[in-house]
């Protein structure tokens, strides 16, 4: 198969690895910096360019498109969608899963376990916002923040308040959520490939912190999930759309709540806390998977 990578950087080690399952697995790979693409929108023959060159036949795409790019990125694997090549995840996909607030609002109608959540405009809302969650304390997340960026905890009443205010002064869109405080710290990251959870693991914030992600100072480890904490994470990455999703989760007092469901999950700590080959796996579902204009969610906003 001729497989692009759509990445910004081909030495960072998610796209070394999945460069070299593809090679392994004797396809022809080739990484591609999605903000030096360029397209050509007709009907009769659309195309992408990249650095002059016409990206021709190419069977399937792997995208790893940052954050910050996201509204680039989508609208060059759309093109990729037009052409007939195969995408491990869909545009329309990926859009769901990087606006957190409408995330939540597909999950939350599919009926996945979910922390409290609330999202509000107006000043005069503040208290009623603060009482929806529980209280403090409670937890206030920018929709655009990532990796653990623009999560804040606020653990006193009068905290929230202040906190609100001052994201509202901003500008900024946020929601509000309620703290599980019986996560202790620590929350589960599913890696799903299609219908299944192929690699889990505890991440485990550093002393002082809640927010456990690695690029934070936590440490990852191994874990063992329960049939409900697999079939939650299946659902969620299926309910987005998704074919791969680290889907991060709590373990609540009364269940697994999902907290995130990301497009693009980094490959490093899951493989280095499992020991699995989960870049293999990835391209040994697009083998199984890819069609020419496969495209599940076409034309679904």
């Amino acid at each position: 198969m001729k497989i692009v990578i759509l990445s910004r950087n081909r030495r960072l080690y998610s796209t070394r690895r999945l460069v070299e399952a593809c090679e392994q697995r004797g396809h022809e790979v080739r990484v591609v910096d999605t903000t030096k693409c360029y397209m050509d929108i007709v009907s009769h023959r659309p195309s992408v360019y990249y650095r002059g060159d016409k990206l021709e036949n190419v069977d399937a795409v792997i995208p790893r498109i940052g954050a910050t790019i996201t509204y680039y990125g989508a609208a060059v694997l759309r093109q990729f969608e037009v052409m007939g090549a195969y995408p491990l995840n869909e545009s329309v996909a990926i859009t769901r899963s990087r606006d957190k607030l409408r995330s939540l609002q597909i999950l939350a109608r599919s009926g996945v376990g979910l922390p409290m959540t609330g999202f509000a405009h107006s000043v005069d809302d503040t208290q009623a916002l603060i009482k929806l969650v529980g209280g403090a304390p409670l937890v206030v997340k920018l929709l655009e923040g990532t990796q653990g960026k623009g999560v804040v905890l606020a653990e006193t009443h009068q905290a929230a308040e202040s906190l609100i205010d001052a994201f509202r002064e901003l500008h900024a869109n946020f929601l509000v959520q309620e703290f599980i405080k019986e996560a202790r710290g620590a929350d589960i990251r599913c890696l799903v490939i299609g219908d299944r959870v192929v690699a889990s693991m505890r991440r485990q914030a550093k002393e002082g912190e809640f927010r456990s992600n690695l690029h934070r100072g936590g440490t990852a480890g191994l874990v063992k999930l329960t049939p409900e904490e697999r079939s939650t994470a299946v659902r969620a990455a299926r309910r987005i759309g998704l074919n791969v999703a680290g889907v991060d989760m709590l373990r609540a007092n009364h269940g697994p709540v999902i907290m995130e469901v990301n497009s693009s999950p980094g490959l490093e700590g899951i493989e280095s806390a499992t020991g699995k080959d989960v870049a293999a796996q990835i391209v040994a579902f697009i083998e199984k998977d890819a069609r020419p204009h496969r495209t599940k969610t076409r034309g679904k906003g």
